[in-house]
């Protein structure tokens, strides 16, 4: 019996997000959007695909970057609300040049800066 990403809970937008970890250290890299079609797509393919809600299309991590997700295995959580894809990653993952998107803490009361760009 074949997945069907149709089986998922989206929300009213028919976006699920999707939490991307690195598969060798579960170091937490970033969070985005899928709806069906890319959740098919990353199944598909092995490249991670995400739904960018700005742009109202299809986002192969990576694709202008070179900063690629290749897909090691798709978790769905006990709800089926939210994924989690285990990846292995090139370079940073973040926009901004960092590896992960979450280098900002809050360290007593205060946002905390606690991750420079590597690119």
């Amino acid at each position: 019996m074949r997945f069907d990403p149709e089986t998922l809970t989206f929300n009213a937008d028919g976006l699920i997000p999707c939490i991307a970890q690195e598969a060798e250290t579960g170091e937490v890299l970033m969070m985005a959007w899928m709806n069906a079609e890319a959740v098919a797509r990353t199944l598909e393919t092995g490249r991670v695909t995400y739904w960018s809600r700005s742009r109202q299309a299809f986002w192969v991590k990576g694709e202008s970057s070179g900063h690629v997700q290749d897909l090691v295995d798709l978790r769905i959580d006990c709800d089926s609300d939210c994924l989690l894809a285990l990846v292995h990653q090139t370079g940073p993952a973040c926009h901004t040049g960092r590896r992960s998107c979450f280098y900002t803490a809050v360290r007593e009361g205060d946002p905390v800066e606690i991750m420079t760009p590597v690119v």
